[in-house]
């Protein structure tokens, strides 16, 4: 694709600045050209930035919100519950944010509104266009959404933040120094884009393949809505909650919207239900087109000179192993926790942790005997997975290794991989929906029959009774009630290395329970006595029950994670912006 040349010149001036700022710094003239801002078609070149940096664009092209994980040493989205810092995944060296070593940045540090300016210069020009208005709304609708998503970031960082729906143009104007409005009332505005944006956009099958539509906007919202409805929930009291408010009206949002999708004639539905396999074969598809689950997604396609380097195959495990936290939340298949169910075998080997357990875990999981590697060149034989490697540079430091994700074909373990990126799937909307009602009180057998039962239908598994849940000595949560506890089990385990894991423990306000003074713990080292020399295994640190503990010899990490729940929540704004624009202060709690 060939960039607009009239939009290129807007980008690079929206996006120049020769003093940094608040907000950046703005434009210092408005663009005009009467060549453009004519056709449905310029709004559509415009907002094409949203998704992808186009050919040609300038380095400095800033205005891309979804992300490509198209670089060397990713995983794709499946390594973000290590990168972005969880109980899920781990990685080599260890998270400093979990362990509360981040200090106040002097600029920078995420405080970048580059991406807002270009937004709403879209917003303030589109009305010149005189195309009929149903050809102009899809793309109105799509940069409202990409507002609201860049603004929920913005929040889930910082909390409270100026609202700002206008391009500055002049240095003095009165809302290039505002001060911070409360996050609840940042939250309603996002959720007021996103009601237009979902009024405007096109339905699923009417509109354009891998462009915004009406129920992924709808499935944002109830994200959204759960992320604040929880946050002011189990935030509340605290320096992180908001005054006189409790949650309760974003909970019913999430709820409304989540079920409305539900109920949506032109929805989607889960893939791949009773297939072997199947929700491993999920996660690892070059095109989605034929998807009934994957609501939108990225693909890459060599003959346009996309692709991606996050090829996952073993012995390059990139660093990032999933924990014995997570293995240990997944249930047998009686429905029971590992801790109440005869049919748990242990886990002295992988074979016996994933025996008898919930079908999720063995695939998402490596365990002897899965193939690594399969359509290898001349016809040669498949490799298959029998241990962990622990002699590679970049090895699995607790020796459960990320199989969901993996591709097998050896055509796709290359550097020019074509696997396709999923950005949204309708299985959120089923724990969206079981979360936000279980949260307000108010969930049925009916509600989990169509959303958590579902999930579990699909691979097998016993369906949730609200009736006879077994207790579990080991929830996460005893101080919850047991169907709050096993709708976030179900969202754990069905969400597992999708990078959502970090946003839920944080909206929980549940890092003193599951971060602080937490020691990662791997699989028993023993089980690979004998498959590997003692020097090799030396590397690997045990508890005192043999399981691997990756951070035992660091002494900061020597009492685990010291994760400061009267800061760590959000981050701090930059010293710089504070002195330029004093009415941004104080600082975030602890900072």
């Amino acid at each position: 694709m060939k960039i607009n040349k009239i939009l290129l010149a807007a980008i690079v001036l929206v996006s120049a600045s020769c003093k940094k700022g608040f907000l950046d710094q703005v434009p210092k003239a408005n663009i005009s050209n009467a060549e453009y801002w004519k056709s449905a078609n310029d709004l559509k070149l415009y907002a094409n930035g949203y998704y992808d940096a186009p050919v040609g664009a300038p380095s400095n092209y800033n205005t891309t919100l979804l992300p490509s994980f198209s670089g060397y040493n990713q995983a794709g989205n499946y390594g973000e519950d290590a990168d972005q810092g969880s109980d899920n995944m781990i990685s080599i060296p260890y998270n400093p944010t979990l362990n509360s070593e981040n200090v106040v940045p002097a600029s920078g540090g995420g405080w970048d509104w580059a991406q807002l300016r270009t937004i709403n210069y879209f917003m303030a020009n589109y009305q010149k266009v005189t195309d009929k208005w149903d050809n102009v709304k899809p793309y109105v609708g799509e940069t409202l959404f990409f507002r609201a998503l860049f603004y929920f970031n913005r929040l889930k960082n910082f909390g409270n933040l100026p609202w700002v729906d206008k391009p500055l143009t002049n240095l003095d104007t009165q809302e290039l120094f505002q001060g911070r409005q409360s996050r609840n009332v940042i939250v309603d505005h996002i959720l007021e884009d996103l009601d237009k944006a979902i009024e405007y956009l096109p339905s699923n099958g009417s509109g354009e393949t891998f462009r915004i539509n009406k129920e992924v906007a709808m499935l944002f919202q109830s994200r959204v809505a759960l992320y604040e409805g929880t946050w002011e929930k189990y935030h509340a009291g605290t320096p992180f909650g908001v005054s006189g408010q409790d949650g309760t009206k974003y909970l019913q949002k999430a709820a409304s919207v989540a079920k409305a999708l539900i109920d949506n004639p032109h929805g989607y539905q889960l893939d791949n239900a009773g297939m072997t396999d199947g929700y491993w074969k999920l996660f690892n598809q070059t095109d989605y087109s034929s998807s009934k689950e994957v609501m939108l997604w990225r693909k890459f396609d060599n003959s346009m000179g996309l692709s991606q380097r996050w090829y996952l195959f073993v012995p390059i495990a990139l660093q990032r192993g999933i924990t014995k936290s997570l293995v240990d939340d997944y249930l047998c298949k009686d429905g029971k926790p590992i801790a109440a169910s005869t049919q748990y075998q242990g886990d002295n080997t992988l074979a016996n942790v994933v025996a008898n357990r919930d079908p999720r875990l063995q695939q998402t999981v490596f365990v002897p005997g899965t193939a690594i590697t399969t359509n290898r060149a001349n016809g040669a034989a498949n490799v298959v997975f029998t241990r962990p490697d622990f002699t590679n540079s970049a090895n699995v430091p607790t020796g459960y290794e990320l199989y969901k994700g993996h591709n097998t074909d050896a055509l796709q373990q290359v550097e020019n991989s074509t696997q396709a990126l999923i950005y949204f799937r309708f299985a959120e909307v089923l724990l969206n929906y079981a979360e936000a009602k279980a949260e307000l009180g108010a969930i049925t057998q009916a509600d989990l029959d169509v959303s958590v039962n579902l999930l579990r239908n699909r691979v097998g598994m016993t369906p949730l009774s609200i009736g006879g849940i077994t207790t579990d000595p080991n929830w996460k949560f005893p101080s919850l009630s047991p169907i709050i506890n096993e709708v976030r089990r179900e969202r754990r385990v069905e969400l597992a290395c999708e990078g959502f894991r970090h946003d839920d423990i944080y909206r929980w306000a549940a890092g003193g329970i599951l971060i602080t003074n937490w020691k990662p713990k791997g699989a028993k080292l023993a089980q690979w006595a004998t498959m590997f020399t003692p020097e090799t295994l030396s590397k690997y640190p045990t508890d005192a029950n043999g399981y691997i503990e990756p951070f035992k010899n660091i002494g900061s990490m020597a009492n685990g994670y010291q994760f400061k729940v009267s800061r760590d929540y959000l981050w701090p704004l930059p010293s710089d912006q504070l002195v330029l624009n004093p009415k941004l202060g104080p600082n975030n709690p602890g900072w």
